[in-house]
């Protein structure tokens, strides 16, 4: 599978890969990013723009329109992509129900992977609540601006509870990519606990510090259980 290279800015292919996932691989990273730019950008301007049309002027809704089209074309590349990554399926061993899928260890493994990502659903779902519920503090429901960027900033954990709740049913037929996702998941929600760490001693802030401390530690205990399992899951010895 694709891999991150620290210090870069773009996915590299992993040299491991055949040349059908490779050029399989290519493929997906170029529709992923016409999601990424449908939906960051289509998001806000949709409903800031629908904000505006209705608590300003009617002008708004020319921009509400511009959105759903960008909104559009994320859904077009989301469409390409979901499709491609289920030829890469196919074609990728983990992707598989296991050979090992009958023996006891295999099965808890799954299943101590599904809890995993079933509390990374709960804690996204829970941060795209808390999102929305202190937008009012921020009077981001005031203006236009603020509210169209409340959305694009709580749909981010609403879409990764989605795609960790995407994995359960594979895990519970014990695919070792279900775990595999999960790590990238938990990755993701890491560098913010990372961010939110640096931040809290650069500010002597010991909110941020406690914060960002226990959701790192959380994520990084989760992806180190999430890669055992995935092993365990192949039948390897871990």
């Amino acid at each position: 599978m694709p891999h991150q290279q620290l210090g870069d800015m773009q996915m590299v292919a992993d040299p491991g890969l055949t040349v059908n996932q490779r050029e399989l691989v290519l493929k997906i990273q170029t529709s992923s990013k016409m999601l990424a730019v449908g939906f960051v950008l289509g998001i806000p301007l949709t409903f800031g723009g629908l904000h505006y049309g209705i608590t300003q002027q009617p002008s708004g809704f020319v921009g509400a329109l511009a959105g759903l089209v960008l909104l559009a074309v994320g859904v077009a590349g989301y469409l390409k992509s979901a499709a491609l990554r289920r030829q890469l399926r196919q074609i990728t061993p983990d992707a598989w129900r296991s050979p090992a899928a009958n023996l006891p260890g295999a099965r808890k493994a799954a299943t101590q992977a599904a809890y995993l990502n079933g509390l990374l659903v709960v804690l996204s779902l829970g941060a795209t609540g808390w999102l929305l519920v202190k937008g009012a503090g921020w009077g981001a429901y005031g203006n236009s601006f603020g509210f169209g960027a409340l959305l694009l900033g709580a749909a981010i954990p609403a879409a990764l509870g989605l795609a960790a709740a995407s994995t359960v049913p594979q895990l519970l037929r014990v695919i070792p990519a279900g775990a595999k996702v999960g790590r990238s998941l938990y990755s993701v929600i890491m560098a913010v606990g990372v961010l939110m760490l640096v931040n809290g001693v650069k500010n002597g802030e010991p909110t941020g510090l406690a914060v960002g401390g226990t959701v790192t530690l959380v994520c990084l205990t989760a992806m180190t259980l999430l890669g055992r399992a995935a092993r365990r899951m192949r039948g390897e010895t871990v």
